[in-house]
């Protein structure tokens, strides 16, 4: 069983997207069922989605084999606007991960990368004040989990 079918579930509509509760503000946009003489997929079976996870919109199709698996090369990336907000989407994500990783990523057991950060980490680490932004980077590299008060004292103060 590959990667996408694992995602997609089953022709009754059991996608794992579909059954995603973990942001509170995702929608199914829109579903499509594989008809009885296309492939890849049973007759029937879900081919695709367009789901949006917190406002984001994306579309995910169940390409069989032809795709592969899930890799690095494509990640979601979840602003968090506190810290609590990162504490519960890290403890669901990692509860049965595959994978953690520095700097807020974890690998989710279906092998999808998820970052999950402050909104505030981008602005840290492009700021103009190159030494800032390194502090930043340096502090980010230790966490697994990002603690938003620990980039802050890094921006800040050089901790």
């Amino acid at each position: 069983m590959n990667a996408f079918s694992k995602v997609f579930g089953n022709k009754n509509g059991g996608s794992k997207i579909l059954a995603m509760t973990h942001f509170g503000e995702e929608e199914l946009a829109a579903l499509s069922n594989v008809p009885e003489d296309i492939r890849p997929g049973p007759a029937g079976s879900v081919n695709m989605v367009r789901f949006k996870l917190i406002g984001q919109e994306f579309m995910a199709f169940n390409g069989g084999n032809y795709f592969g698996k899930f890799h690095e090369s494509t990640s979601i990336y979840v602003n968090c606007k506190t810290q609590e907000e990162i504490d519960k989407l890290w403890g669901i994500f990692t509860e049965d991960a595959k994978e953690i990783q520095p700097c807020g990523w974890v690998k989710d057991k279906y092998g999808v990368s998820w970052q999950i950060a402050p909104v505030e980490l981008l602005k840290m680490a492009e700021d103009p004040d190159r030494k800032k932004a390194e502090r930043v980077m340096i502090a980010l590299y230790g966490m697994e989990k990002i603690d938003i008060k620990g980039l802050e004292r890094a921006y800040e103060s050089g901790e």
